[in-house]
Parts: structure tokens; C-alpha cells; sequence
């Protein structure tokens, strides 16, 4: 797995909430969250990198098993 080691994070206001963008700068991979504006962005930023670490991951393991299906 790609551990995100440099990780770009943006927060952009849209209406009543915080959208929160992570992106892992090796391997580009982004994920986004949308959040309560009332919450800390330490807070806001900690789930955005949580959930791209999770992502990663989850892609890593699904691109280790063994594909199911067609064999020739």
C-alpha cells in the first residue's frame, strides 16, 4: 500500500458546510468529506486524512486479491 506521506489538505466553504479535500501528493489520490463549519479544522482535517488513508488501503487490497472470474 501507497501510505499517503505527503498529504495537500483544502477546506472550501460551500452554503452551511466545510468541504475537505486530501490528497496524497505521490500517489495523487484525493478523497473528500463535507462537514459541520462549527467544527475545528484540526477536527475536519483529521477525518479527511483517516478516510484517505482508509481509501488507500482498501484500493491496495482490492488490487492484491486474486481477480475472480475469466480464466484462460
Amino acid at each position: 500500500m501507497a501510505s499517503p506521506d505527503n498529504i495537500i489538505v483544502e477546506f472550501v466553504r460551500v452554503g452551511n458546510s466545510i468541504r475537505v479535500s486530501a490528497v496524497c501528493v505521490r500517489t495523487g489520490r484525493e478523497v473528500q468529506i463535507v462537514g459541520d463549519p462549527r467544527a475545528s479544522q484540526k477536527e475536519l482535517e483529521a477525518v479527511a486524512i483517516r478516510k484517505l488513508r482508509y481509501v488507500m488501503e482498501r484500493d491496495a487490497k482490492s488490487a492484491a486479491a486474486p481477480k475472480k472470474g475469466l480464466t484462460i
